[in-house]
């Protein structure tokens, strides 16, 4: 942590950026982080929410999990134990990297600066373990785009407070712009999150959007997610309200919506 003692020492403001890869494939992490975790109790999928979708949609073969990484003849989606195995094993490997995390918090505190340091933890995706019969990304359900964000900062009236407004990861620059007094730019996608840091309740200031290859497009509000692939024929409609685990395409009894969120996705340009 010697980068963070030498910023430290100086009067000009500074940006460090750490980046950790856990927990990504392969899940591997020293032992004392599995021991952290009692594989029995990590519960298994419920049925629903494991089953390959039966609608006309983005499931894919988790070809980085199947095809790059070796299972000695084990397959999850016929084998409940090895599931069970690579669960815990995802587990350790998040506690890995928490770990690493708390060592940067560690050496921020020891060097007095904790008090007026603006900090973000966030990550660039989510990971299926099993949900949609798939283990890994590479698509645009809810388990592949949730991503963890953690900001702190010294004016925080509510630290530790818990937000559900929906977000994108764009809103971090105009909110560390906002943090630090800085005069916005005009033309940002993104949105300042200092409402819901003032506020943990205020809601989200608009839907996120989300692309994949191929040409896929999702917008996700406070109920809805709607996945369209490029000529549009594809589409699925998911709603949280009543089928959190997304086993069902809600798009046929509910076209109204998929109208709605279709139009929010005409002004975005195609990936």
């Amino acid at each position: 942590m010697a980068t963070i003692r030498e910023l430290s020492q100086q009067a000009e403001p500074w940006f460090f950026a750490v980046g950790l890869f856990k927990p990504h494939l392969p899940f591997a992490a020293p032992k004392r982080y599995f021991d952290r975790h009692d594989p029995e109790r990590i519960p298994a999928l419920e049925a629903a929410a494991a089953a390959r979708p039966a609608w006309p949609s983005s499931w894919h073969g988790s070809g980085e999990f199947r095809g790059n990484y070796g299972h000695g003849g084990r397959d999850p989606a016929m084998d409940a134990e090895y599931a069970r195995r690579l669960r815990h094993a995802y587990a350790a490997s998040v506690s890995y990297v928490d770990a690493q995390v708390g060592r940067v918090l560690d050496a921020l505190r020891a060097s007095g600066r904790e008090r007026d340091t603006i900090v973000i933890v966030w990550s660039d995706h989510g990971f299926l373990l099993g949900e949609h019969g798939i283990w890994g990304k590479h698509c645009l359900y809810e388990h592949a785009l949730r991503s963890p964000l953690l900001i702190r900062h010294p004016g925080l009236p509510e630290p530790g407070r818990t937000s559900a407004a929906i977000v994108e990861t764009v809103d971090l620059f105009p909110t560390l712009v906002e943090l630090c007094g800085l005069p916005t730019p005009e033309g940002l996608d993104g949105r300042s999150l200092g409402p819901q840091l003032r506020d943990p309740t205020a809601p989200g200031t608009k839907p996120a959007a989300a692309f994949w290859t191929g040409g896929q497009r999702t917008v996700r509000t406070d109920r809805w997610r709607l996945i369209v692939d490029r000529a549009g024929e594809r589409v699925e409609l998911f709603d949280y309200q009543t089928d959190p685990d997304e086993a069902r395409n809600h798009a046929a009894e509910h076209p109204e919506v998929v109208r709605e969120l279709r139009a929010l996705l005409e002004p975005l340009p195609q990936p």
